[in-house]
């Protein structure tokens, strides 16, 4: 009998979440590999919305699902942090109830390894109850944690965390590092090694259902942004071969008819001509009935009128881009990726190839340290006018980029040694003045969004 191995994607602790096509990639990635070495893989994600076993109660209620395959968490309201107790909002466990994932737990029989993955910063506390409830059902088990909070916060993560490994390989690990960690924990793999190049997609196969899938066609960024940590997540630059991509989203939707792809990479146009206009290329002339988003984001000087035909002959429905701000100064010193009327030419070109001014979102970055309201106000004006649709975007503080010294300097609270003062909810870095003003902003924006303000 194969050797069984768990993989758990924990709950989201938060005062707010939403399923923007949220995926815990890497230990999908993970768990194709360890499949493919033979063993059983088990992966328990604390954020199925669709878990056969979860039942509404008087503490849950049944999440609201949207197009496209977003859409809200269950939830249920929980004690909010003594530290964070400051803050008059529900504090909330996003997920599947504890019952349920015990009694997953409980199904899987002598494990040979608990990996746990982890993404925000400020979410460690969902972190720390799985790995908790993992120890005490399973206490010969060694338990493994990796992700961007073991990443990023490796010492408080060493200290607070209850894993036995703290794996502070790139956020998306090589197998090779897999390999390495079962070795030193002296845990058995079943088969040969697997070798790096070999095929293997994401298990998306052990959800319950498909809704959706991520693709991640590149790691890392050209661009060293001062707010970003994907230089330091993943410090090289790389990506895969257009025709992989192409052939893992017909996979996708060959086999288990799934019609919604989101791009998670930090840089897909980049050098377009050798890698995003291959990929579009290749998917129109297939003509898969597809549709494609990108919620991180693209860099608006690469959207030339060639691109966006591309764009909107490919498929792709929700267009996303990377403003930030309408500052060109600030963007000198933040991250020189937009140049004065970079953005207006992005949105006419998009625009004339057929993408509706709704189709076209903005994101706008609130809550930088030194920044003005009237920035970021401005910024939002500058968006509907130029015909596109702005998206606040609440600045966090991460540590490990180049904005984290003047963050800690800006902030009231103590970045430094507690992950949940990193939550943008927060605002951390502005004043209450500013926070204040906040509310008139979204109603602003709803507004946009409604046609009512020109």
């Amino acid at each position: 009998m194969n050797p069984n191995i768990i993989l758990i994607n924990p709950w989201i602790y938060d005062f707010a979440a939403y399923d923007l096509w949220s995926k815990p990639l890497g230990l999908l990635y993970i768990a194709g590999y360890l499949k493919k070495l033979g063993f059983n893989v088990h992966l328990i994600d604390c954020l199925d919305v669709y878990h056969p076993e979860l039942e509404t109660g008087p503490s849950m209620s049944r999440p609201i699902r949207r197009k496209y395959g977003t859409g809200k968490y269950w939830r249920q309201i929980i004690s909010t942090p003594h530290v964070l107790g400051h803050i008059k909002r529900a504090y909330n466990r996003y997920g599947i109830s504890t019952e349920l994932f015990i009694r997953e737990l409980e199904k899987i029989k002598d494990p040979s390894a608990i990996l746990v993955t982890s993404l925000m910063t400020y979410w460690y506390p969902g972190v720390v109850e799985a790995i908790s409830i993992a120890r005490n059902i399973h206490p010969h088990t060694p338990i493994i944690l990796g992700g961007i909070y073991a990443r990023l916060c490796a010492e408080h993560a060493e200290k607070f965390s209850g894993a036995d490994y703290i794996s502070t390989e790139t956020a998306l690990p090589d197998m090779e590092s897999i390999n390495r960690i079962f070795q030193e924990l002296d845990i058995t793999i079943p088969e040969p090694l697997v070798k790096n190049n070999d095929l293997f997609y994401p298990a998306f196969d052990l959800s319950n259902r498909v809704e959706y899938v991520t693709i991640l066609t590149s790691t890392g960024c050209p661009y060293r942004c001062q707010y970003c940590a994907s230089s330091y997540l993943y410090p090289i630059f790389s990506r895969r071969e257009p025709m992989e991509i192409i052939e893992e989203i017909r996979y996708w939707n060959m086999e288990y008819g799934v019609a919604d792809f989101a791009f998670y990479d930090d840089a897909l146009l980049v050098d377009s001509e050798r890698h995003a206009a291959p990929i579009m290329e290749g998917l129109i002339k297939i003509g898969l009935k597809i549709r494609l988003h990108t919620p991180n984001a693209l860099h608006v000087r690469e959207i030339s009128l060639e691109m966006a035909g591309l764009l909107h002959a490919s498929g792709f429905n929700t267009i996303r881009l990377g403003l930030e701000t309408s500052e060109i100064d600030r963007h000198n010193n933040l991250d020189k990726k937009v140049s004065e009327g970079d953005f207006e030419k992005a949105v006419k070109n998009l625009a004339t190839a057929g993408f509706r001014k709704k189709d076209i979102g903005a994101y706008v970055l609130m809550g930088l340290p030194g920044q003005s309201f009237k920035s970021v106000e401005d910024t939002v004006r500058f968006v509907d006018e130029v015909g596109a649709v702005p998206y606040l975007v609440e600045y966090s503080p991460i540590p490990h980029t180049p904005l984290w010294d003047k963050s800690i300097e800006h902030s009231s609270y103590d970045l430094a040694n507690e992950p949940l003062f990193h939550n943008n909810s927060l605002l951390p870095c502005w004043d209450e003045d500013k926070r204040q003003k906040v509310p008139e902003l979204r109603q602003a924006i709803s507004e946009i969004k409604q046609g009512g303000l020109k």
